[in-house]
């Protein structure tokens, strides 16, 4: 099993390190799966215990400069790794001028993520800062627990308002409640919505727009034959939906969010070159 890495592009640098960020906002561990072609960033909390999910995948080509792999075995050629990605931004901050950043899997006193950030220097040598960062070996007969969520059969899916906007409404009423309840309907229309004993605050959102789910790739939704108007929703933990506002380090050119009813809202945050999922389950 063998791992290694090198980015030189200093942008494609800084955007890795705004990916780590923003994992690291929403993770305190999470698995790193690597294949050929592909990082995945996975967080699978059992949803139906009431934990949050995170499926993030990026393409490796669009970062790294080298990229060099050999899985556990020729017909599961994937490496699967837990790590605290807390740790990995933390090393990525010492990277912000490097001339090269190189990622390796190395297992000296135990397996170990080493990230060594070469940076410029006055003289012609340059200087190198390690940092290790412990990993687990996720073994193969445990992989099928981080398998790709499958998209809920949603009731309505709509295109998310401006996420700075949403973020300044949510953290405002962040200190009135505990839970938020998020409701829209197939008219492109959105509803922050808080009530409790003494208060009760709505935020309305129009013109957003609904996603057009083709039903071929087999993402078949009750979104079909519901009345336009009706809306759709559930009431989750306002700091979890925060946490996902706060932790945007990456300017996702498509947000959208699915509704299933009093069961799951699942965000759907699209870069070029990076996706994120994020399912939070609703409270009963």
């Amino acid at each position: 099993m063998r791992f290694r890495a090198k980015i030189v592009d200093l942008a494609c640098l800084n955007h890795f390190s705004r990916v780590i960020n923003t994992i690291a906002k929403l993770a305190k561990t999470c698995t790193l799966r690597l294949t050929v072609s592909k990082l995945y960033f996975i967080l699978s909390d059992k949803v139906a215990n009431g934990g949050v999910g995170m499926w993030c995948e990026l393409c490796q080509g669009n970062f790294f400069d080298e990229f060099q792999m050999e899985g556990v075995a020729a017909e599961h050629n994937e490496i699967y790794l837990e790590l605290v990605p807390e740790n990995l931004s933390r090393a990525l901050k010492t990277a912000q001028n490097a001339k090269a950043v190189k990622i390796k899997l190395t297992n000296k006193h135990c397996p170990c993520l080493r990230v060594a950030v070469e940076l410029p220097s006055l003289s012609s040598s340059s200087r190198i800062v390690t940092h290790d960062i412990p990993v687990g070996v996720i073994p193969r007969r445990l992989w099928n627990d981080f398998r790709e969520p499958s998209v809920p059969d949603f009731d309505v899916s709509i295109y998310l308002p401006v996420l700075k906007t949403m973020k300044s409404v949510v953290e405002r009423m962040k200190n009135l409640s505990n839970s938020i309840v998020i409701e829209a309907n197939l008219s492109g229309e959105m509803n922050l919505k808080i009530e409790t004993d003494l208060v009760s605050v709505t935020t309305h959102f129009k013109d957003l727009g609904n996603p057009p789910w083709s039903s071929e790739d087999g993402c078949q939704s009750s979104a079909q034959g519901r009345n336009l108007e009706s809306m759709a929703e559930a009431c989750v933990d306002i700091k979890k939906l925060q946490q996902l506002l706060a932790g945007q380090q990456v300017n996702p050119t498509k947000a959208l969010c699915n509704i299933v009813s009093k069961r799951i809202v699942h965000f759907i945050l699209l870069h070029e070159d990076v996706s994120l999922q994020y399912f939070i389950p609703a409270l009963a």
